[in-house]
């Protein structure tokens, strides 16, 4: 059984933006052939094991094609990736995109829990995985899961020659499959190519159903904007390949514009920091806290606080991103810092070259001016969706090229996020000012309720961040017994002496934030702790606020908290 993916835009939509180039009109093994034609000795990936080619990741990429096709796995199947950023998952990628399967990538990291739920809602027929990764062993555990998963034919183990574990396939012997007989599927480029996995604040995680033209033409645009020379681009990514994020990777980096992949199969600032120095990439993509971490060791002393060679723009997302924060790192860096407002729902807006990063105002994160062939935005009333007029403060909603097709095996979903006409609904409030410019102001949901008051934990972040003691800040609700919440911040420190809750108070105040919004609670950390999908995990902050008594009146104790990259 596949899972059924419908596409919820009106067909005369999607179709036009083919009709008029907007989108490329093509699946994405043949945008990746294409590019490997026409150069075929241009490097395509640069990992732990070295430089790889286009023409070398064609075959290696033909082999694994037909090793799949072998096992019996068909087009419109979906097939689980969950592997480290590395060749490995650009071949797995590329070879699930010719055979005309549905990828399905998740981040290494992800629980066993979380992972069976993505593969038993998506069906999924197969699932390639490490067999080991930095102690872990995802592999062995979804094969763990098979009595659980009845859909799930295969567990496909990516490893060293006898590291496999028992009961799965070995990725190396797939590889050596004969590529000379295989046939690309040359699938619908409006059907499904790949499934992102959203890291929002659902139970479980909510997953999109993405075209090729959607990846490599809606989103391909949103690269091709900065681009300004259309030089291929060389794109250091810091976040996982199987993220939402990461899926500017191989269908937009490779298969849309011929570029190369630098990648680290963990991120840490030192490893980051020497990527940027030895490999020169044009662009660089992580959240603001990876390079908040990377400015850390840039400011110390040691090898790493050496002058950098200058991208041609550093692209921040997944979270919010201060002015402090974006000043510091175009310093740094030497280049454009832009500010990307995006979702795997289907959203995407950011600053561009030509625009500095303003801070936030009475009229919230500026997040950028729309562009049409990435998302068309607009600004809706949460309960009718009827358009609001420029300068009201409502619900973003989004369409355009990159729009996806649906969410998956999720109706409900469907019924709450998506509107008659093919919208998607993002659940942030915003608006767009009388220049165009689009502003983020918050979460419908995203509210801390104290005592029946309403604060919105992004409004204290962006005032906490100029801080001069603040170099990261997260704020979230803990439940209390008398309140029913209390705020508290979750405060990386500038500099070898931490703010107190009495002076972020005070600098609160200077900033016009009213009391009742001030935090009651302080957590001082060495690192804020991160999701798989490299964003600051709010969950983990807040489980370790509600177990952990404060050694003082409203502050917990300082320590420092294990990342996940």
């Amino acid at each position: 059984m596949t899972v059924a993916l419908h596409d919820l835009l009106p067909a005369g939509l999607r179709r036009g933006w083919a009709v008029d180039g907007t989108c490329p009109d093509l699946d994405l093994y043949s945008l990746f052939r294409a590019r490997q034609i026409a150069d075929p000795h241009a490097t395509a990936v640069i990992d732990a094991k070295g430089k790889l080619c286009y023409t070398a990741l064609d075959r290696k990429v033909r082999c694994l094609a037909a090793g799949l096709a072998g096992l019996g796995i068909r087009p419109g199947e979906v097939v689980g990736v969950q592997l480290p950023d590395g060749r490995g998952a650009v071949i797995a990628d590329l070879a699930l995109a010719a055979l005309g399967a549905v990828a399905l990538p998740f981040p290494v990291g992800r629980g066993s829990l979380e992972a069976e739920a993505l593969l038993r809602t998506a069906e999924a027929v197969a699932v390639i995985a490490a067999a080991e990764h930095r102690g872990s062993h995802p592999a062995a555990a979804l094969r763990v899961l098979g009595p659980a998963l009845p859909g799930l034919r295969h567990v496909i183990a990516a490893g060293r020659v006898g590291s496999t574990p028992e009961g799965t396939i070995p990725l190396t012997g797939l590889l050596r499959s004969d590529p000379a007989a295989f046939v690309p599927a040359r699938p619908d480029p409006d059907s499904a190519a790949r499934i992102l996995v959203s890291s929002g604040s659902e139970a479980e995680p909510k997953m999109v159903a993405y075209s090729h033209n959607a990846l490599a033409g809606g989103r391909g645009n949103f690269l091709a904007s900065l681009m300004p020379d259309g030089t291929p681009p060389r794109s250091l990514f810091l976040v996982p390949l199987g993220s939402a994020f990461g899926s500017n990777g191989t269908a937009v980096t490779l298969a849309r514009h011929g570029g190369t992949l630098i990648l680290l199969d963990h991120f840490t600032p030192e490893a980051a920091l020497a990527a940027v120095r030895e490999h020169r990439p044009t662009h660089v993509l992580g959240v603001p806290t990876m390079v908040r971490m990377m400015l850390d060791r840039l400011e110390g002393p040691g090898p790493d606080t050496d002058g950098l060679p200058a991208p041609t723009a550093l692209v921040l997302g997944g979270s919010a991103l201060d002015e402090t924060t974006a000043e510091e790192a175009a310093r740094a860096f030497g280049c454009p810092v832009v500010n990307l407002y995006g979702s795997a729902d289907g959203v995407n807006c950011h600053t561009g070259l030509g625009e500095e990063t303003r801070g936030a105002d009475a009229a919230g994160v500026v997040a950028g001016r729309p562009d049409p062939r990435v998302a068309d935005i607009r600004i809706a009333d949460p309960d009718t969706h009827e358009r609001l007029p420029d300068g009201e403060i409502g619900e973003i909603i989004a369409r355009g090229p990159m729009t996806p097709m649906c969410y998956v095996a999720s109706p409900e979903l469907d019924a709450r996020y998506r509107t008659p006409e093919g919208w998607v609904r993002t659940g942030d409030l915003g608006l767009i000012d009388e220049d165009g410019i689009l502003h983020l102001v918050g979460r419908l949901k995203d509210i801390v309720i104290r005592g029946g008051a309403n604060i919105s934990p992004a409004e204290v972040e962006r005032e906490l961040a100029p801080h001069p003691r603040v170099r990261d800040v997260v704020c979230v609700g803990i439940p209390d017994r008398l309140m029913g919440e209390r705020l508290a911040a979750c405060v990386v420190p500038r500099g070898p002496e931490a703010p107190t809750l009495a002076s972020l108070g005070e600098h609160l105040t200077r900033r016009g934030l009213e009391r009742r919004k001030h935090p009651e609670r302080l957590l001082v950390l060495a690192e804020l702790p991160l999701t798989p999908a490299g964003k600051p995990d709010r969950a983990a902050l807040r489980e370790r606020l509600t177990r952990t008594a404060p050694s003082a009146p409203g502050q917990a104790p300082a320590a420092p908290l294990a990342h996940a990259g």
